[in-house]
C-alpha cells in the first residue's frame, strides 16, 4: 500500500481516471457498506480537508497502517502485508467528516408530479420512470424509530421523457404506516424499533403482551421487485406491496406463504431473460431451518393480465439445510449465472432462541444478530434448470456480502464478482443516533469503526470428481488470482482476487454495485458502477473496468449519491454504451436535489434535474422502460 499517495476527486460533471438484509426473514432489511470493528485494529492517517472549493483527499499517515497489537506489545513484530489487513485497514481513515443528519429527517410527500429545472441536456431517448424506494418518515407522535431501516417506506419517481423530467413521491400505505398513523405512535415493531405495549391497556394486558410474537412488517422499504409484469416494493419479510409505478398508489398487499412453504424473501430477485423470476427465502419446523430457491413463472404468454396480484406457479426448486439450525445465516440477496445459483451461507448469525425470547427481553430484531468469524463462509452452488444441489462445498475464510456485481460461466468454472468486507457485525450500527452524530470527532469515530466492503472475485471449479487432485490450485484461467484447492473429498476451498487497485481505498471502497443488466447479467462483462463510501452515506459514484481494474470518479463535496442505475441506450453496440442514473441529495442545503445524467462510457455529466424537494437518503432503485 503506497502511504503517500492521495486521490483528488472531480468537479460535477468531470472524469477523475485512475488505474489501478410469516415472520421475520433472518436477513434484516437493506444492509449497507459499513460493519462494526471487531477489534482496535486501525490505519494511522487522517482525512485531509481542503477548502471548500476543492475535493477532499485522503491520505495514509507516514508511518503506514499499523494494528493495536503493533502499538501495544514491546517485542518487535513481523511487518504485515497488505494481504493480512482487513478491509477497513485497508483504507484511510477519516477526518473532519460533516454532520449527515438531515439526509435521515422525515419529509412530506409530493403525489403529484411537478416539473424540474433541467440544466445541460438529458438525452430524449431515455423515455419511463426512475423508481427509489427508501425510509421517508422516522417518528409518529413522541414515538421515535431507532433504527435507520425502521422508517416508513417512500416510493420515488422521476419520470423522463423527451428530455423532460417531471417528479412525484408517496408514502406506500402499509398496514404499519396506517396502523400507526391511526394511533400516532409506533404500534408496529421494525427491524431496530420494538413497538410498545397500548398505553390505555391495564398493567397485566400490558405485561402479557410481551410473550407474543407481533406479526412481520409490510413496511417494504427496500427495493422495487418485478413478478410476472408487476411491480411491487419489498423488504425481507413474509409480505410485498404490489404498487402503480406510474401513480405510486399502494395496491394489495402479497403474503409469500399464500403461495409456497416459505416465510421470507429477499428484495433483490434475480429474472432471467425467458421472463421467469427467481429468488430465496427461508423456512423453518420440525425437520430443521432451510434457504429455499424460489422460481416465480413469466406471465402466461397469450392472455389477458387481471389487475391483481398473481404469483401462481411459484414453486421451492431446491431447499438448502442451514449448517446450525439454531442458528441460520443471514442473506441480503445470491448469486445466479447462467445455468447455476449460488448461496452464501455466511457467519452473521441469528440465534432463534434469543429471537423467541427478544420480546420478552424487550430487545429489538437486531440486537440477536452476531458475527461468528470463527465460521467459514459456505458457497452452496444449485443447477438453476434441476434445482439439485451439488455435493461439492465450496469453503472460504470468513467474510461479509451484501450485494453482488456479477456471476458467469468460463471453460468449466463459475466466476463470482461481489461487494465483500471482514467484518459482519454491520445491520445493528446504523441506528439514527449513529447516523445523525455531529460534525467532527464524533462523525469520525462512528465512520472509522466500520469497515469498507471492496470488489472480490472467487471462482468455482465446476468439475470436481474423485481424480481430482488435492492440495493443488484448480483455477487455471488466464491472469487470474483466484485459488480453488480440494483438501478433502467433496470439499473445495477457496482464495479470491482483489477485483480493484489501491486507488479504490480512497475511495472508503464501494457498495451497491450496478451492471447493464439486461445484456450482461450471468455472462461475461467488463464494468460495473457503484458507490464509494468516503462517509457514513456515499460520497461518490464509480465505474470500474474489471479487465483493467481502472476506476473513473463522479465526485463532489457535501453530494450524496444514489445507487446508480444503468440505462442502455436503444441502438447500443457496445457494454457501456448508455447513461447512468443516479439522485443526488445534500445536508447542506434545504430542497436542493437533483437527478444526475452521466454518460456511463466517459462518465461525464450530460444534464441534471433539479427538483426542489427534499429527499432522505434511500437503499435500491429500478428504471421502468415502460413509465
Amino acid at each position: 500500500m503506497d502511504t503517500k499517495r492521495s486521490v483528488a476527486g472531480s468537479w460535477p460533471g468531470s472524469t477523475l481516471s485512475t488505474r489501478d438484509w410469516k415472520g421475520w426473514s433472518f436477513c434484516g432489511s437493506d444492509g449497507f457498506q459499513g460493519c462494526r470493528r471487531m477489534g482496535s485494529a486501525g490505519l494511522e492517517g487522517g482525512y485531509r480537508a481542503t477548502n471548500h472549493n476543492r475535493l477532499a483527499r485522503f491520505a495514509v499517515g507516514q508511518n503506514g497502517p499499523r494494528t493495536w497489537m503493533q502499538l501495544s506489545q514491546k517485542k518487535p513484530q513481523a511487518r504485515q502485508t497488505a494481504a493480512d489487513l482487513s478491509s477497513r485497514q485497508r483504507c484511510p481513515q477519516a477526518k473532519g467528516l460533516e454532520c449527515v443528519a438531515p439526509l435521515v429527517r422525515s419529509v412530506e410527500e409530493t403525489p403529484d408530479p411537478i416539473p424540474t429545472t433541467i440544466k445541460g441536456t438529458i438525452p430524449s431517448w431515455i423515455n419511463g420512470s426512475f423508481l427509489r424506494n427508501g425510509p421517508g418518515k422516522f417518528e409518529f407522535g413522541k414515538d421515535r424509530y431507532t433504527h435507520w431501516f425502521d422508517g416508513m417506506a417512500m416510493m420515488h419517481r422521476f419520470h423522463l421523457c423527451d428530455g423532460d423530467v417531471t417528479y412525484s413521491s408517496r408514502f406506500l400505505r402499509s398496514d404499519s404506516y396506517v396502523r400507526n398513523s391511526e394511533k400516532n405512535r409506533i404500534v408496529v415493531s421494525e427491524f431496530g424499533t420494538l413497538a410498545m405495549p397500548d398505553p390505555c391497556k391495564n398493567i397485566f394486558a400490558r405485561f402479557f403482551s410481551r410473550f407474543q410474537i407481533p406479526k412481520a412488517t409490510d413496511n417494504a422499504s427496500v427495493n422495487f421487485v418485478k413478478y410476472k409484469g408487476d411491480y411491487y416494493v419489498s423488504t425481507e419479510t413474509n409480505y410485498m406491496r404490489r404498487i402503480d409505478p406510474q401513480s405510486l398508489d399502494t395496491k394489495e398487499k402479497v403474503d409469500w406463504s399464500r403461495y409456497i412453504a416459505v416465510n421470507s424473501a429477499t428484495a433483490h430477485p434475480h429474472y432471467d431473460r425467458e421472463g421467469a423470476t427467481y429468488n430465496m427465502g427461508n423456512s423453518y419446523g420440525k425437520s430443521g431451518f432451510f434457504y429455499n430457491i424460489i422460481r416465480v413463472p413469466p406471465p402466461d404468454a397469450g392472455v389477458v393480465k387481471e389487475d391483481a396480484a398473481d404469483l401462481s406457479g411459484a414453486e421451492v426448486i431446491c431447499s438448502i439445510r442451514a449448517a446450525e439450525p439454531r442458528k441460520p445465516c443471514y442473506y441480503h440477496s445470491f448469486v445466479m449465472s447462467e445455468n447455476y445459483i449460488v448461496f452464501v451461507e455466511q457467519p452473521i448469525k441469528l440465534d432463534l432462541l434469543k429471537f423467541m425470547l427478544y420480546r420478552i427481553q424487550g430487545k429489538s430484531f437486531h440486537k440477536v444478530m452476531t458475527w461468528e468469524p470463527q465460521c467459514d463462509t459456505i458457497f452452496h452452488l444449485v443447477d438453476r434448470h434441476t434445482g439439485q444441489e451439488s455435493e461439492v462445498k465450496y469453503r472460504t475464510p470468513p467474510m461479509f456480502t451484501l450485494h453482488q456485481i456479477n456471476a458467469y460461466e468460463d471453460n468449466g468454472f463459475l466466476v463470482m464478482d461481489m461487494c465483500c468486507g471482514d467484518d459482519g457485525e454491520v445491520i445493528g450500527d446504523f441506528t439514527l443516533e449513529n447516523i445523525r452524530r455531529d460534525s467532527g470527532e464524533e462523525m469520525d469515530k462512528f465512520y472509522n469503526s466500520l469497515c469498507r466492503n471492496l470488489p472480490r472475485r472467487y471462482v468455482l471449479p465446476l468439475k470436481v470428481h474423485e481424480q481430482t487432485p488435492l492440495d493443488q490450485n484448480l483455477v487455471t484461467l488466464l491472469n487470474c488470482k483466484a485459488t480453488a484447492k480440494k483438501t478433502k473429498p467433496q470439499e473445495i476451498y477457496l482464495t479470491h482476487e482483489e477485483l480493484y487497485d489501491d486507488e479504490l481505498l480512497q475511495y472508503g471502497g464501494l457498495e451497491f454495485p450496478q451492471i447493464n443488466y439486461d445484456q450482461y447479467n450471468g455472462r461475461p462483462y467488463r464494468y460495473f458502477y457503484s458507490c464509494g463510501f468516503g462517509h457514513v452515506f456515499s460520497d461518490s459514484l464509480l465505474k470500474m473496468d474489471v479487465h483493467t481494474k481502472e476506476l473513473k470518479v463522479w465526485r463532489y463535496p457535501g453530494l450524496y449519491p444514489s445507487e446508480p442505475v444503468f440505462v442502455a441506450s436503444p441502438k447500443a453496440t457496445e457494454e457501456d454504451d448508455g447513461v447512468v442514473l443516479s439522485v443526488i441529495i445534500t445536508p447542506r442545503e434545504e430542497k436542493s436535489t437533483f437527478l444526475l445524467v452521466l454518460d456511463a462510457k466517459t462518465f461525464t455529466e450530460l444534464g441534471r434535474a433539479e427538483v426542489p424537494v427534499s429527499i432522505p437518503y434511500g437503499t435500491h432503485g429500478v428504471f421502468n422502460e415502460m413509465g
